[in-house]
């Protein structure tokens, strides 16, 4: 049981160092809505959202009201798009249809984004695969609050690089088709390796064929929280170190895990898991990059960096897998640059690069993310970073993703202002050396030697 005491306990953290429950996420099955015909699958997947999500807004602002802990997004997850629209779709423009009434119910019942445009595509693509991946330009830019994600491989079947090629052209399209708005598209499009089929968090939150008809997922996020119990140790040795931000992470999951029970009480939908994620915002103080000063960096970026983001990380994850009784999704540190105005200062102060970024998500909960990169960048050259990220993840079993923004017409040290949660950033340089006679062999990298397990 989750006693009051512990209720009241967090409240100068969500009034003093920015604790927030960053998101509800409601995942749909929608695989009783496949149907061979377009218009019917649309009706279908229309009305079982809006059943089944009718009053998750509702329920968020009174468990908001009732405990004084901000939820900051109510969000949807539905099974991948590609696997519901196999039986009707037959070219990339009916996929958008779908794309366009997964945004229509998402307006009608009021949450921020809704999630699962999606394709699961490690080991090969069907039809249906590459006619949505082909349709995600425009049905981004068709739509406000529908997001995307592919998973690109995994530790078990290698790395799909024809799909990985073709993500690099989707990206660079979709930049295309959004650059009136500094090609925001893209900030709604992620690429996975071992994607998680129970994450809360956008863009590549997905309903995984593994869970149940309907669940409930909660995001919890604390940076400014964890910051603050650190300055109360500074100079102490690593033992205190790690025990505080285990603790701290303890007592911000069991946030969470109020908000999920009392979630699912209400909307009776079975409680799926709490993804502990130290996803940072742009208010001030609410930094994974200001945590790792207080570690001991000068700035994000300096040398040590990468052992002071896996430290953190682990002791997050140790303190809130103690906490609930489900922790999954992501869960540990999130470094998207755009979100985090630590990261910001320690790009602008050229401490951090796109190859530190990089070495950072070999220990770190995701991967590069929310990175502005110059427009004129090749598809080629997005390939080639998303290449490099998959097998990250693909040799060392963990999740990474890419979400970078080609911002057309845009170059290095231009900014580019997103508003809200996605914040603002500098444009980053890219290697300028080609890799495209790589990304164009084709085929697959096959899966590692460790892989095999059996």
């Amino acid at each position: 049981m989750i006693s009051q005491y512990e209720v009241i306990e967090t409240n100068e953290m969500v009034e003093k160092e920015n604790l927030d429950v960053r998101t509800i996420t409601v995942g749909i099955s929608l695989m009783d809505c496949i149907d061979a015909d377009l218009e019917s699958c649309r009706k279908k997947i229309y009305d079982k959202i809006s059943r089944t999500t009718e009053k998750l807004v509702e329920t968020g602002a009174y468990i908001e009201k009732e405990y004084g802990i901000p939820i900051v997004n109510k969000r949807i997850s539905v099974t991948p798009i590609a696997l519901v629209g196999g039986a009707c779709c037959k070219t990339s423009d009916d996929f958008v249809k779908i794309a366009q009434t997964l945004d229509e119910v998402a307006k009608k019942v009021g949450v921020n984004f809704l999630g699962g445009y999606s394709a699961l595509v490690s080991k090969g693509m069907t039809k249906a695969d590459e006619l949505l991946i082909r349709s995600i330009p425009k049905a981004l830019a068709s739509t406000e609050r529908v997001c995307s994600s592919v998973n690109l491989g995994s530790t078990r079947c290698g790395i799909n690089m024809d799909a990985v090629r073709l993500m690099g052209e989707v990206v660079k399209q979709t930049a295309e088709l959004t650059k009136e708005q500094d090609s925001l598209g893209c900030a709604k499009l992620v690429v996975f390796c071992n994607a998680p089929d129970d994450n809360p968090f956008m863009a590549g939150a997905f309903h995984g064929v593994t869970e149940a008809d309907a669940v409930i997922n909660v995001g919890v996020s604390g940076p400014g929280v964890v910051r603050t119990a650190l300055e109360k140790v500074r100079g102490e040795n690593f033992e205190v170190l790690c025990e505080t931000i285990k603790k701290t992470a303890f007592k911000v999951t069991r946030v969470g895990q109020l908000v999920a029970k009392e979630a699912s009480r209400m909307l009776g939908i079975p409680f799926g898991i709490v993804d502990l994620s130290l996803a940072p915002t742009p208010a001030i103080g609410d930094s994974v990059a200001d945590i790792l000063c207080e570690i001991g960096l000068e700035r994000a970026g300096a040398p040590g960096t990468t052992a002071a983001l896996a430290l953190l990380n682990d002791q997050v994850k140790k303190g809130g897998v103690m906490a609930s009784s489900y922790v999954g999704g992501l869960s540990g540190a999130f470094i998207p640059v755009s979100e985090d105005q630590g990261m910001i200062d320690a790009v602008l102060d050229g401490a951090l690069s796109i190859e530190k970024l990089e070495a950072m998500t070999c220990v770190c909960s995701v991967g590069l993310d929310m990175i502005a990169i110059p427009g004129d960048t090749s598809g080629a050259s997005i390939s080639g970073i998303i290449a490099d990220e998959m097998a990250i993840g693909m040799v060392n079993a963990k999740t990474t993703a890419v979400r970078v923004i080609p911002v057309i017409g845009k170059g290095v040290g231009e900014k580019v202002e997103f508003g809200g949660l996605l914040g603002y950033a500098p444009i980053m340089p890219v290697n300028a050396f080609s890799c495209e006679a790589f990304v164009n062999r084709g085929g697959r990298i096959p899966a590692p030697i460790h892989s095999f397990k059996n």
